[in-house]
């Protein structure tokens, strides 16, 4: 997971830097020659995407530099934490969930992906294969039973700190 994440991050920054270095600068020198700056909206809307492309790269390189401080022998093996993949019950509805923890700026819609920083991953964090939890979720306080726990160091065939 953390290597997907890496690729993903790294292809993001490849683009944005692309477009800072060869797309920004041709589009800005196209403003400049239209003439009057001061009333020319392709120019401002040129530097505003410039400096909305540096505020990110600093923020995905930053990101990047944090996932190589990740040390999966450190995690635990046994309780769910950044990466593990879950198979929970709603108890009162008697549906059965499968989804993945992750940080935020990680997040896929479309992959059934829940922000550690949520109230469902706060809830889930910490939690051990076969144990109950009560999540206070913004419909009121909800519990589930985790029934399958696969955690990141699992998953990479390494051995966690649990």
């Amino acid at each position: 997971m953390i290597e997907e994440i890496r690729a993903k991050l790294e292809d993001e920054i490849a683009g944005l830097t692309h477009e800072l270095n060869v797309e920004l600068p041709g589009r800005i020198q196209k403003a400049v020659e239209l003439g009057d700056l001061r009333e020319n909206s392709e120019y401002k809307a040129a530097l505003e995407r410039q400096q909305f492309v540096q505020a990110r790269l600093g923020h995905l390189t930053s990101r990047v530099a944090e996932l190589s401080k990740i040390d999966v022998s450190d995690m635990p093996s046994d309780r769910v934490g950044f990466g593990s993949k879950v198979e929970i019950q709603d108890l009162a509805l008697d549906e059965r969930l499968s989804l993945t923890i992750v940080a935020g700026d990680y997040m896929s819609l479309d992959g059934d992906h829940v922000s550690m920083a949520s109230p469902f991953g706060k809830g889930l964090l910490g939690a051990r294969k076969d144990e109950e939890v009560v999540i206070q979720l913004p419909v009121g306080e909800r519990r589930f039973k985790i029934l399958e726990l696969l955690t990141l160091p699992e998953q990479l065939g390494g051995k966690g700190g649990g």
